[in-house]
């Protein structure tokens, strides 16, 4: 019997021995998985902050392309009014042309005779030539 008690004994000695180092095998990967876990935590903070700053740099690009945007269509308005002038000063410059083209025939009518002015002097255009009208030919 002493025999049997003593080998149960030592049996349970080993098996509390082997629960013993289980529990503190246990332990030990409970900590190393809080750790990864921690890890795991401080990484999708990292992820977050990223992704925040990824959405505040897209928001940024939105309104630089809004402004982009805004300045092409005051360009665009721009340049169709300086087309609108572009268009009105070729229009008064046609204007001009046969404007000075008519000037010019009208006072291509006239001829100065220095002779003429020679005969009638006058205190009003003395000196002067007389002007007198060219009949059309």
């Amino acid at each position: 019997l002493a025999q049997r008690s003593a080998a149960a004994a030592k049996e349970i000695k080993t098996l509390i021995g082997d629960s013993s180092a289980k529990v503190e095998e246990g332990s030990r990967l409970v900590s190393d998985a809080g750790a990864t876990m921690q890890e795991i935590v401080d990484s999708i903070g990292r992820v977050t902050a990223i992704m925040s700053g990824i959405a505040m740099a897209s928001q940024e690009q939105s309104a630089g392309i809004e402004q982009v945007n805004q300045a092409i269509a005051q360009m665009d308005q721009v340049t169709q009014q300086n087309a609108a002038l572009v268009e009105e000063a070729a229009a008064a410059s046609t204007s001009m042309r046969e404007q000075a083209q008519l000037l010019s025939q009208l006072v291509s009518t006239f001829r100065f005779e220095p002779e003429a002015a020679a005969g009638r002097p006058s205190l009003k255009n003395a000196g002067r030539p007389a002007l007198t009208m060219r009949q059309a030919a």
